[in-house]
């Protein structure tokens, strides 16, 4: 098999704040992939960099009273922490604001525009006149054309989700300044992607497959960019609609503007998503010349294949835009593009108002070994578009079990008794034992089919059952048992030298996600290749190794607790107080157990009463009750699916079981504090409290009863 040479990405970061989960999780899948292809020969150039560029970055910055590079150099500063600490292994981070970044961008702009693909035509769009500059759409406010709802934003409305232009809004202001926006006309640079010879381009290059027979795009991208590329139809974020089945996409934005000028247009930059992606090139660029690589021939070796690694959100720009500016610009066009999904908590999109934000940093500064969570995501990923969940339940249970119980487990097992009985030489190899290990899975070659696909999933498990049967074989064997008898000390010397020749395949196997643990301990046994190809070669008869030394620890629960940024937790739901904010009914009384008085307050009135901004700081909204359901594992919570009119529905845990049962709570209406912060139970989050009526007093009763609301009633109305 010829060695591949590939040029790898992932999508660029903006630069206005540090890493997120879900940056870390697209960095984990494709470092996997990358240090699997080096493993196979690969030559390979993985880049990364940094977006720098737009009008969040200036306003930003201008905020923080540093000039948009000095803001950028602070973020780009903090990077290194976290690619180093989850073994996330760049050769080069770059810059979207660099020298390479703007030649290149200039030099592709001005090939599209010989191409006849560049026009210019007049918009009209809202201007700042304090601030004296043209408004982005997520920086103009007013009322929805719609609904009505005031301080939306300019291009959608978060209460009824109409999408509209921000010139449709009913009484404007700039976010920035509070100014009444004024409707001014520009000139404007699009690039013409409804010119048939895009359309004819991009049907044929999406539906192509690359070099290695497989599909250039997974399945359910390519069935989207038909989508677009069929019935004419485009997102939003493109700019005005061409003549074509495509939009054209408004690839210029007006002065202050932090980016890269537009050759022969003064006071004219081009928009962020233009020279964002040709920054993975200008990255490449940057590294070559760090290395002594020319560029030029690189990029134009017919071998080189371009892959990159993108989450599901900014498909558009690099199925359409993206290879589009490449091919009419004369450049080489991806050979793959791997799109992946989300990362969610326990079913729940990632927000840290919701209780179900991770902080990668947060994550490192616990002292959470970093190849726990690359082997939990490998563990759950695989080649389609789908999201990944973390569920710390599941993750406990999942690095706790295969990790230390069976990977490390063999080691830790046989590796003493080597060492202390045999000199640290190991013995024949049990042959029958082996070809057993072999015969139960689908070899190394499969694994390899897996890696390659992106179908990390599959490669855990075919890896893992490779693992049960090598613990299976000690555990019959009993090694510890044959020890105590220096008569089969024969038998001792195979049967752990087999177990741990089988564990070293399994430490090549697992390398691309557990690279320090698989340097360890191929340093532990004297490994003389790292290789794919050394899978399934034992170690010879008389090799000699390391003594054994600790290689992972379990997750601690507690530390995966403290992962999360909550309140303080609930060990036990079922006697965590309502007040606290678990979510279970909050009893209406006198001190602090009465419901609303419990919200707290940063100044009292007086002893026993609260004042107006007190009571105003606790938001109580109309819910409706959509689904309920008994919590297994506790006899005092309900689960409660509530419409609160927001997008999606809340889940909320109430303590109100020995009142209702859950067939008489569906479709009844409750009043629920929607600004509680969520809290992090056993059972999951509650994202809020439903409020109900009870006395303090045993002697008086014990009922408990849910507040209602009057008939007519919509969910999220505000209560007051």
């Amino acid at each position: 098999m010829t060695a591949r040479h590939l040029f790898v990405t992932t999508a660029l970061p903006y630069a206005n704040g540090p890493f997120h989960i879900g940056h870390i999780m697209e960095y984990i899948q494709a470092d996997i992939w990358v240090r699997f292809q080096r493993m196979r020969g690969a030559r390979v150039h993985f880049v990364g960099a940094d977006d720098a560029h737009g009008a969040p970055i200036m306003i930003a910055a201008e905020k923080a009273g540093k000039s948009p590079r000095e803001f950028v150099a602070e973020i780009a500063a903090g990077r290194r922490q976290y690619l180093d600490g989850f073994r996330i292994a760049f050769d080069h981070w770059h810059s979207t604001d660099s020298p390479e970044n703007t030649e290149l961008s200039q030099s592709i702009y001005v090939a599209l525009r010989e191409q006849g693909l560049i026009d210019v035509r007049p918009v009209d769009q809202f201007f700042d006149p304090v601030k004296g500059m043209f408004l982005p759409d997520r920086y103009i406010k007013g009322e929805c054309p719609k609904c009505g709802a005031q301080d939306q934003y300019g291009d959608a409305c978060e209460v009824c989700s109409t999408v509209y232009s921000p010139t449709d809004l009913k009484n404007p202001y700039s976010a920035l300044s509070g100014a009444v926006p004024e409707l001014r006309t520009s000139e404007h640079y699009f690039f013409r992607l409804s010119d048939p010879r895009c359309a004819d381009f991009l049907l044929r290059w999406t539906g192509e497959n690359d070099r290695h027979g497989q599909p250039r795009l997974q399945p359910e991208v390519l069935a989207k960019a038909r989508e677009w590329l069929g019935d004419g139809s485009a997102p939003d974020e493109p700019g005005a609609a061409g003549e074509g089945r495509l939009a054209d996409w408004d690839i210029s934005r007006d002065a202050p503007y932090f980016g890269i000028e537009i050759p022969g247009a003064p006071g004219k930059y081009f928009y962020v998503w233009l020279d964002a992606p040709i920054g993975y090139l200008a990255s490449l660029k940057a590294y070559c010349a760090k290395t002594g690589i020319d560029f030029d021939a690189l990029v134009e070796d017919p071998t080189l294949e371009q892959v990159h690694f993108i989450g599901k959100d900014i498909i558009y720009f690099h199925v359409l835009f993206w290879p589009a500016m490449l091919h009419f610009a004369g450049r080489k066009t991806p050979e793959r593009i791997n799109v992946h999904g989300f990362i969610t908590v326990s079913g729940e999109k990632m927000s840290k108002s919701r209780g179900t934000g991770i902080s990668p940093l947060r994550y490192l500064e616990l002292g959470m070994n970093p190849e726990w969570l690359r082997y939990y995501i490998a563990a759950k990923l695989n080649s389609h578009v789908e999201d990944v969940d973390f569920n710390p339940d599941d993750f406990v249970a999942r690095v706790n079990a295969d990790l230390v119980g069976k990977l490390v487990n063999i080691a830790s097992r046989c590796a003493g008794f080597i060492v202390k009985r045999f000199d640290a030489r190991l013995g024949p190899i049990d042959g029958e034992a082996h070809q057993a290990f072999a015969a139960g899975w689908a070899g190394a070659d499969a694994v390899a089919a897996l890696y390659d696909g992106r179908d990390y999933g599959k490669a855990i498990r075919e890896i893992m059952a490779y693992a049960d049967r090598v613990n299976e074989y000690i555990d019959s064997r009993k090694p510890w048992e044959l020890a105590k008898n220096p008569e089969n000390a024969g038998a001792l010397h195979r049967v752990c030298s087999t177990a741990l020749r089988a564990f070293a395949d399994l430490v090549l196997l697992l390398a691309p996600v557990l690279p320090a643990t698989a340097e360890r301990a191929g340093a532990m046994l004297r490994m003389p290749s790292t290789e794919w190809a050394a899978i399934g070669q034992p170690l010879p008869e008389g090799h000699e190794i390391e003594p054994y030394k600790h290689l992972m620890t379990r997750v601690d629960p507690k530390q995966l607790d403290a992962l999360f940024e909550l309140p303080e937790s609930a060990t036990d739901a079922d006697t965590a107080s309502a007040d606290a904010g678990a979510g279970a009914g909050a009893k209406a009384g006198k001190g602090k157990k009465g419901g609303i008085a419990s919200a707290g307050s940063a100044q009292s009135v007086g002893d026993g009463f609260i004042g107006i901004d007190e009571f105003s700081r606790v938001d109580l909204r109309v819910a409706r009750i959509l689904a309920c359901e008994t919590v297994e594992g506790s006899d005092k919570l309900l689960r409660l699916t509530l419409d609160v009119g927001e997008e999606r529905p809340r889940n909320v845990f109430s303590g109100i079981r020995s009142a209702y049962a859950p067939e008489q709570l569906v479709g009844r209406y409750a009043i629920v504090v929607a600004n509680l912060a969520p809290r992090k139970m056993k059972f999951g989050v509650s994202e809020g409290m439903v409020l109900s009526a009870g006395w303090d007093d045993p002697a008086r009763g014990t009922g408990l009863f849910l507040l209602d609301v009057h008939e007519g009633a919509e969910p999220g109305m505000k209560i007051s």
